[in-house]
């Protein structure tokens, strides 16, 4: 397949010409609420800061509300990972507003939490055979929320099927453009990880921008 991965990337530098602002606020209310709030909740549960620099183990407290953060933010990180990127590469301006409006629909929520355990499950199976084969499968189910939100009429296992068919061909061409952003991360990693802020996004632009140019067209089978 003729995949130019300098194209992609210019269409999601393009697509986040004028949005990088929002972008990084995205990926920065993603980390708080991901990893800030459940240390927060850690440290309060056991006690204290002190308690918590000393202890050898998390509190069963602090990993129950983790995992039940995990939970709650499933919706939001594909709302905010996939979905946004799609509507900017689209020419779709978005606020953060449009991100959590994923939870007024909680079929939808409750379906993207459904779609990531099955895609989870799948790929830990594949993974117990080599190493080798998880990542190939990851890659085939790699389009599955992007597909999910073109078309919402599919089922769980529908939207993940389809993207395995529509990656055939792709796969290699995807860990390529995945392989073009080792640099950046080298780079990021010297700003003590604050440059992944900006990273993040321009990464996930460029998913979308892969996804809509030589995913979304293919003809629907399923």
């Amino acid at each position: 397949m003729n995949v130019r991965i300098a194209s992609i990337k210019k269409d999601a530098r393009d697509a986040l010409a004028g949005s990088w602002g929002i972008a990084v606020v995205l990926m920065l209310i993603m980390f708080l609420i991901g990893g800030i709030i459940p240390t927060i909740f850690d440290i309060v549960a056991v006690g204290g800061l002190e308690n918590w620099v000393d202890q050898t183990n998390t509190s069963m407290e602090g990993d129950l509300f983790s995992l039940f953060i995990s939970f709650v933010m499933i919706p939001f990180s594909i709302s905010a990972m996939y979905w946004f990127f799609l509507h900017l590469v689209r020419g779709e301006r978005q606020s953060i507003g449009d991100v959590f409006s994923i939870y007024a629909n909680m079929g939808l929520a409750f379906k993207t939490v459904g779609v990531s355990i099955l895609i989870g499950i799948f790929v830990f199976l594949w993974s117990l055979l080599l190493l080798i084969p998880g990542i190939i499968k990851a890659f085939s189910y790699s389009q599955t929320y992007f597909i999910m939100k073109d078309h919402p009429e599919l089922s769980m296992l529908e939207a993940i099927t389809e993207s395995k068919r529509r990656m055939k061909g792709y796969k290699w061409s995807y860990f390529v453009l995945y392989l073009s952003f080792i640099g950046w991360a080298f780079l990021a990693l010297l700003t003590f990880g604050i440059g992944y802020l900006w990273l993040a996004p321009y990464i996930q632009a460029s998913m979308a921008a892969f996804y809509d140019k030589h995913i979304a067209d293919q003809h629907q089978e399923v």
